[in-house]
């Protein structure tokens, strides 16, 4: 094989130089983070959207048969799971992992951020944007006011936490409930599959009592009492981000606890017809 001309190389190594400066000076510097990372949430909702589709024709036997309607439910929760392994897993990380949060580092806790952590956040903010507006568009085909209501509120909280550095520690405790999200969509999937009545839809719902219980029911105690211990940090912050940090959680919480009581019934349903 012929070598390329010196000149070439040094031209293509050139335009990575110029890239590579492009990335880090404008896309991932820290005040063009936020506009990035929405950005891109949005197209990495696009692609979840197209691959989930793309898979699904080439591997589910389920996919060909469904209506116009539910392929794009089918898609839709694709996007979904995609967000929530990514959020969820990022969140357990900046919660329990890193020292970013730490009682131990100098300065208010409520008011920490780092480029990653608003990263995420940003990413989520693309997402809240995308799955609304995809219900919105089709409603009440992807989901009811109760949706509405709860991407709404996630949206608004997540983007002023990523945009004013706010309570980032508790927009990302709120966030880990995103862990459930799989599960959930794993049982739509069963059950638009007509696999309803399999173990793997079994195994699957008590998984998602599990899940639901430690990260929508007590890990949400377990936030408020966090904000109880550290008030005299919370109440410096601005009024509204106060407010969010009170009010989102809590409406969310009842939320919770609401389909909570739905998925306790469905499990108990479940069981009695087995036996």
């Amino acid at each position: 094989m012929r070598e390329m001309p010196k000149q070439t190389v040094m031209a293509i190594k050139s335009y990575q130089n110029q890239a590579q400066l492009l990335v880090k000076n404008y896309l991932f510097a820290d005040p063009f983070i936020p506009y990035t990372s929405i950005l891109g949430g949005i197209l990495a909702c696009k692609v979840a959207y197209d691959l989930t589709q793309l898979i699904s024709n080439f591997y589910s036997k389920t996919y060909p048969g469904l209506t116009k309607i539910q392929r794009v439910e089918w898609n839709n929760r694709g996007i979904s799971t995609v967000h929530a392994i990514f959020i969820s897993a990022l969140s357990l990380y900046l919660v329990f992992w890193s020292n970013l949060f730490s009682d131990e580092l100098a300065g208010l806790l409520v008011f920490r951020s780092s480029p990653l952590s608003t990263f995420g956040l940003g990413v989520s903010v693309g997402y809240f944007v995308s799955d609304l507006a995809m219900i919105l568009w089709l409603y009440p085909s992807l989901g009811g006011i109760e949706y509405v209501i709860h991407h709404s509120l996630s949206g608004i909280a997540v983007a002023y936490s990523m945009f004013t550095g706010e309570a980032q520690l508790y927009t990302y405790m709120v966030l880990i409930s995103e862990v459930t999200t799989p599960e959930i969509n794993i049982r739509w999937y069963l059950d638009t599959a007509g696999m309803k009545r399999s173990t793997a839809y079994l195994i699957n719902g008590i998984v998602i009592f599990l899940t639901w219980l430690v990260a929508r029911v007590l890990l949400f105690g377990y936030m408020f009492c966090h904000v109880y211990l550290h008030y005299t940090q919370v109440v410096k912050m601005h009024i509204f981000g106060y407010i969010l940090v009170f009010g989102v959680p809590a409406v969310l919480a009842t939320m919770n606890l609401m389909w909570f009581g739905k998925i306790i019934k469905g499990v108990l349903k479940t069981l009695a017809k087995r036996q």
